[in-house]
């Protein structure tokens, strides 16, 4: 099949467009390189199963030119904003890049008939709700306007399958980590390790906990619910059973890096407004499928740590 990976060189997206061009699949990779790099998608140059075009999106001109050109079967929606924190200060940021996004390639799957979408989505729909939850809590209530735009992009790809046919999975994610990111808690110590050796500061007080999930686990899980999963929608949280906490995340890092530096709490149970302090949900219907990540919370968190330290210069 011939797929668009939006986001594509974006930390996620270079990852399935390797795997998808691997697995015998035609991918055109759309990205603005705000947040993506092309670099990441290094290992695909000179593919002839793989293009990649820099550009918008929003932009329906783009959009058009690329669904008549390529003739898409599918549509792996990944474009967003990944820094959470950010649009605090800014809430236009999740509406145009997170939002806008959703409502534009839907739009473009409308007028070009293109038939499948897989979208990105996030635990952050969940916002504050309590104990393991299922796909099917609600209300869902988010607290991060990242949270909200997902929300509503989910709402508008159910309304575009009751409209238009189109066949929708949305995959709701934890924490991802692992290499290439360009964003998160970890990538963020090692840049700070790599500043001040000698101490790390963390947000809060190390008592938020959540669910992380190598990107290698993610992508295994995504490409088998696209094959298994029949429904018009399929909704499906993405994760393992474990969880790892900040405080357990630094000593992580601060152990990788050799051991040395003093961490330091800013205090707060959590690190930023709209953080959600403690995320638990269920995995059992992505379980069901025969899915299990190859690494826990922890084995992920410490393989990511070594890719982050390795690429800010720190060594042990």
């Amino acid at each position: 099949m011939t797929v668009l990976v939006t986001g594509g060189a974006g930390f996620i997206g270079c990852h399935l467009c390797e795997v998808l061009v691997t697995r015998g699949e035609r991918v055109v990779a759309l990205d603005n390189l705000l947040l993506g790099r092309r670099t990441h998608l290094s290992a695909l140059e000179g593919n002839a199963a793989f293009a990649f075009v820099e550009g918008d999106a929003t932009d329906p001109a783009t959009l058009d030119a690329l669904f008549a050109e390529h003739r898409f079967d599918a549509v792996f929606h990944l474009a967003a904003n990944s820094d959470i924190a950010v649009s605090h200060a800014d809430p236009g940021v999740d509406f145009d890049a997170t939002f806008r996004t959703s409502w534009a390639v839907l739009d473009a799957m409308r007028r070009h008939g293109t038939p499948r979408i897989l979208f990105a989505s996030t635990s952050a729909v969940y916002g504050e709700a309590t104990g393991a939850i299922r796909e099917d809590h609600g209300p869902l209530l988010p607290i991060s306007h990242y949270g909200a735009a997902k929300l509503a992009s989910e709402a508008f790809i159910s309304s575009f399958v009751g409209n238009y046919g189109i066949r929708a999975w949305i995959a709701r994610f934890p924490n991802v980590v692992g290499d290439r990111s360009t964003h998160g808690a970890i990538h963020d110590f090692a840049r700070k390790l790599a500043a001040t050796p000698d101490r790390l500061q963390v947000l809060g007080d190390g008592s938020q906990i959540k669910p992380y999930l190598h990107v290698d686990d993610l992508v295994d899980a995504l490409l088998l619910a696209w094959e298994t999963m029949d429904a018009p929608v399929n909704l499906f949280n993405v994760g393992g059973t474990t969880r790892c906490s900040v405080r357990r995340m630094a000593e992580i890092v601060v152990e990788e890096a050799g051991g040395t530096a003093q961490i330091a709490y800013t205090g707060g149970d959590r690190g930023w407004i709209g953080d959600v302090p403690s995320v638990d949900y269920d995995t059992t219907l992505i379980r069901s499928l025969g899915w299990s990540p190859r690494l826990d919370s922890e084995g992920a968190v410490r393989a990511a740590a070594r890719w982050a330290l390795h690429a800010a210069g720190v060594t042990a």
